[in-house]
C-alpha cells in the first residue's frame, strides 16, 4: 500500500454550499486523514493523506463537490505529512 499526501485548492462556488462538511464526510468514508478550510478569497483548501487509490478517488470527487457547489477548478500539489489523525474542518 502506497501512502500519498496531497494539498488541494478548489475554486468556484464552493463556500456556503456545505463543501467542507461534504469533504470531511467523504474523507472519513475513504479512511483518509487531513483537513479542509475556507480561504479568504472564496476558495476551499485542504490536505488529504492516505492510501494512494483512495486519495485519487477523493480528488476525482472534489471536481464534482456537493450538489449545490459549482466547481470551477481543482489544483493539487504534493503535500507534507502533518501528523493529522482523522479528518477535520479548520476554521
Amino acid at each position: 500500500m502506497t501512502e500519498t499526501v496531497l494539498a488541494f485548492r478548489v475554486t468556484g462556488r464552493v463556500q456556503g454550499v456545505w463543501f467542507r462538511a461534504w469533504t470531511r464526510e467523504l474523507a472519513e468514508a475513504l479512511e483518509l486523514r487531513g483537513w479542509v478550510r475556507n480561504e479568504a478569497d472564496g476558495a476551499v483548501a485542504g490536505l488529504v493523506a492516505g492510501e494512494e487509490a483512495r486519495v485519487r478517488e477523493m480528488v476525482r470527487a472534489l471536481h464534482e463537490g456537493p450538489p449545490a457547489a459549482r466547481v470551477a477548478r481543482v489544483e493539487t500539489a504534493p503535500g507534507e505529512e502533518d501528523g493529522s489523525v482523522g479528518f477535520r474542518i479548520l476554521r
